[in-house]
């Protein structure tokens, strides 16, 4: 038995929309996939007294046990998902998975002559329109009509018309026909019939996740729509915009949007646009305004590479300004404390930015801080003071003598300073290439160091500076160390206590250690006889041809300008001769006859 249903003009129009509003399930008619009707036979009008089923189904397979049903907006029950009626009314049902189908106006009609129309019809679908009357074997002829215009009816078709790709527009459509009578034929004309064209999908709409997204996270933009579940073989295709801007990568079958980083500048109004391929339906969801959430900037540190007391002069110094939060585009600048300017200024959209200073020199020392600022004001960062390391220079070795030459046993200074360089700094002293000694310099400056001299120490000195960024060399300087003359040994040549008038005497004298040049001087019982130099060092000779009057005591003295040294005496005594004349002899040796001259002399006492 079938349904009776009230027609909506027996309703109040205002209690039948209240009805419509509060019905059940219709606060989650936005959020869940509309249910749909079908008919069977599958056409919303048909002859009085005739019955039609109405299914209610979801995007579920499964059959549905509890339907919530409504007639021109009355509740009818919660019944099983198929029911029958008889009655004419606007219907329509929801599942528990569903939001409320749209209205199915099924009439039945006590007329002669109907115009009926298949159900269900979506957008975009063919749909067939048939012409049937009560008697269909008294009707000659049929003809259709849109909008009270006369359709073209193709021969294949002689059982009705095909409307290709209908539209949700107001066109009626009527049909007539010659209906045959004993005494002739009358035209009948039908009532006029509006197709009930269901929306293929709903206009989507844009959901954004996160709905208020924070500056620099990503973001996701789905366009949500569906198809019913008999046009679900239909593909979608989805485009999304910003303002009147496609987004990459403009139409695709994906109906979401992943956005990877939202920036400040990226708000505005956002849509989506859904659209069928075949056929060609296209929808647009309402704008939606994005607004993105500005983190200001926080906790700003500085942060100096190489850390503190590895920087070095000449080498390059970066400066680290970072943030703890802060989101955007983030303005670092970079100060040095008593100058105006800055020193740089970086526009970055990330927590942290660095500056490079290169060939820091001693005067970039000072204090330094940075700022970050989105917006919302800098921010200046802790403090941090920036001494350079100095490497130290060549140092200057001098060396201080208490007179004008060294003398061994002087007490020498030797004075090694760098101009330039960080303290401490560590001497070494060489004495050709062989260390003498260290000693350090807290403070910087230079030092000192100490040295008694022996005949061994002339030669080259250097000394070394270090505070371990690169010891540094000095120029040799050279010291000659000046030995005085030892007392000199007076010899005589020919060696014998006793000389002859005449002969040829040697004075040689000799000292064994000095430094050159030496100049000798020889005596004669304290009489200069006369003076020579040896450049080079060693001993020297005077040379005398001895008469009677140079027996006596010699001597020698040995002088290189630290003082006069005297030899011990040495005597000699000169013995007299009285000549004869010469005469000579011949000599035979081996039958061979020499001549020898033979001088005889007289010694005398």
């Amino acid at each position: 038995m079938g349904f009776p249903c009230h027609r909506p003009d027996q309703v109040p129009v205002l209690l039948w929309l209240l009805l419509l509003i509060l019905a059940p399930g219709r606060e989650q008619s936005g959020a869940l996939p509309k249910a749909f009707l079908l008919l069977d036979p599958p056409w919303s009008r048909t002859f009085k007294g005739g019955k039609v089923t109405l299914t209610c189904k979801d995007d579920h397979s499964q059959a549905q046990r509890y339907v919530s049903w409504y007639c021109d907006g009355i509740f009818l029950g919660r019944k099983p998902g198929t029911i029958q009626i008889n009655k004419s009314g606007y219907y329509k049902c929801k599942t528990l998975r569903s939001s409320l189908s749209d209205l199915v106006h099924v009439e039945f009609l006590s007329d002669w002559l109907i115009l009926q129309a298949s159900h269900p019809v979506f957008e975009g679908d063919d749909v067939t329109l048939r012409c049937q009357g009560k008697e269909e074997e008294n009707i000659c002829e049929k003809t259709y009509y849109k909008n009270k215009e006369k359709m073209r009816q193709w021969p294949q078709y002689q059982s009705g018309v095909r409307i290709h790709s209908v539209s949700m527009d107001n066109s009626k459509f009527h049909c007539t026909a010659s209906r045959k009578y004993l005494w002739g034929t009358r035209e009948e004309i039908s009532k006029p019939l509006k197709i009930q064209v269901q929306e293929l999908f709903p206009q989507p709409v844009l959901r954004v996740r996160p709905s208020q997204p924070i500056e620099g996270s990503p973001v996701k933009l789905k366009c949500e729509t569906w198809l019913p579940p008999p046009r679900s073989f239909i593909w979608l295709q989805f485009c999304f915009f910003r303002e009147d801007k496609v987004l990459e990568p403009g139409w695709s079958n994906s109906s979401e949007l992943q956005i990877p980083t939202m920036w400040s500048e990226d708000l505005g109004s956002y849509w989506c646009q859904a659209k069928t391929v075949t056929p060609n339906i296209i929808k647009e969801s309402l704008r939606s305004q994005i607004h993105v959430q500005r983190i200001p900037v926080s906790d700003v540190n500085l942060e100096i590479q190489p850390p503190g007391g590895q920087l070095i002069e000449g080498g390059d110094m970066v400066l680290i300004c970072s943030v703890a939060k802060g989101t955007g585009t983030i303005a670092f600048s970079w100060h040095r404390e008593g100058t105006e300017r800055n020193l740089g200024r970086k526009m970055m959209r990330a927590l942290s930015a660095e500056l490079r200073i290169a060939a820091v020199k001693e005067q970039d020392a000072g204090r330094y801080y940075c700022s970050a600022d989105n917006i919302q004001g800098p921010i200046l960062s802790n403090w941090i003071r920036v001494t350079p390391r100095i490497p130290a220079s060549h140092p200057i070795l001098t060396v201080k003598t208490p007179r004008a030459l060294a003398v061994v046993g002087d007490m020498v200074e030797l004075r090694c300073e760098a101009l330039r360089g960080s303290p401490p700094i560590l001497y070494r002293y060489y004495h050709e290439d062989v260390i003498l000694g260290t000693n350090s310099a807290p403070s910087g400056g230079g030092a000192s160091f100490n040295l008694s001299l022996t005949a061994e120490l002339s030669g080259n000195y250097a000394c070394e500076a270090d505070n371990n960024l690169g010891a540094q060399l000095s120029e040799a300087v050279t010291l000659s160390v000046t030995v005085p003359v030892s007392r000199p040994v007076l010899t005589l040549n020919p060696a014998r206590p006793q000389a002859v008038v005449g002969d040829l005497l040697e004075l040689r004298c000799e000292v064994q250690r000095g430094s050159p040049p030496i100049l000798y001087w020889f005596y004669h019982e304290d009489v200069i006889l006369g003076s020579t130099s040896s450049p080079s060092g060693g001993g020297a000779s005077f040379n005398l041809s001895l008469t009677t009057e140079h027996s006596g005591n010699y001597s020698c003295g040995a002088d290189n300008g630290l003082g006069v040294q005297r030899s011990y005496m040495v005597t000699l005594n000169i013995t007299g001769v009285l000549e004869v004349p010469e005469f000579q002899i011949i000599v035979k040796v081996n039958k061979i006859f020499f001549l020898q001259t033979y001088k005889f002399y007289h010694q005398s006492f």
